[in-house]
């Protein structure tokens, strides 16, 4: 009949295009060993394990190998995932892991579970002042996101992380606390915390 929406073999619309598969169908077909499955979900979640891992290490090379790490450890978890977390969680589970054991390496004397990290304060103030003193109108969010990171390095790991999943992930409470392994109410006492910290640190692009 003309002008009737014609249907693809999976029951999608050609212009609708073909259907997103659930992350957990594809976890559980690259648990048996499926690796188009898993590739579908590294290039569907690796930016964000990528832009949380760089937050925490502000580092690209170290950050790349944390990533390629996770990918491996996810690689070899999935035939076990059970589903008790939803799969981009369980991810976030182990790039944190990754990130916290190459934090041991480089800080053995901080660990990352939460102690504050060994950080000039004055100098990390002072890059702040500098960005916002040299920003050209046209650069201002630029220069504000790059203030934003040099605020995080203010704050313990834990609360760096908790504020990267919830303002910039958008995971939930619930979510967050199964990554950093503490209660939701937990993470909202964190959040708190981390938000005041840099909003003082920030008080000069208010």
């Amino acid at each position: 009949m003309h002008g009737e929406r014609r249907r693809s073999p999976r029951g999608t619309s050609d212009l609708d295009g073909p259907s997103v598969v659930p992350d957990e169908v594809l976890a559980r077909q690259a648990g048996l060993g499926d690796k188009e499955a898993f590739a579908q979900l590294v290039a569907r979640h690796g930016p964000s394990l990528y832009g949380y891992v760089f937050r925490l290490l502000h580092d690209a090379a170290d950050a790349e190998d944390c990533v390629q790490e996770t990918v491996l450890a996810a690689w070899q978890g999935l035939p076990s995932f059970r589903g008790d977390s939803s799969v981009r969680t369980w991810l976030f589970v182990l790039a944190r892991h990754e990130a916290q054991k190459h934090l041991r390496r480089i800080r053995p004397s901080f660990p990352a579970s939460g102690s504050r990290p060994a950080v000039n304060l004055d100098q990390v103030a002072q890059e702040v002042r500098d960005l916002h003193a040299d920003t050209a109108a046209e650069a201002v969010e630029v220069a504000l996101l790059a203030a934003l990171d040099v605020a995080l390095r203010l704050v313990p790991e834990r609360q760096r992380s908790v504020w990267i999943l919830r303002e910039i992930e958008h995971l939930s409470y619930a979510e967050i606390a199964t990554v950093v392994g503490i209660t939701p109410a937990a993470v909202r006492g964190l959040l708190q915390r981390v938000r005041a910290t840099v909003a003082a640190t920030l008080q000069d692009w208010r």
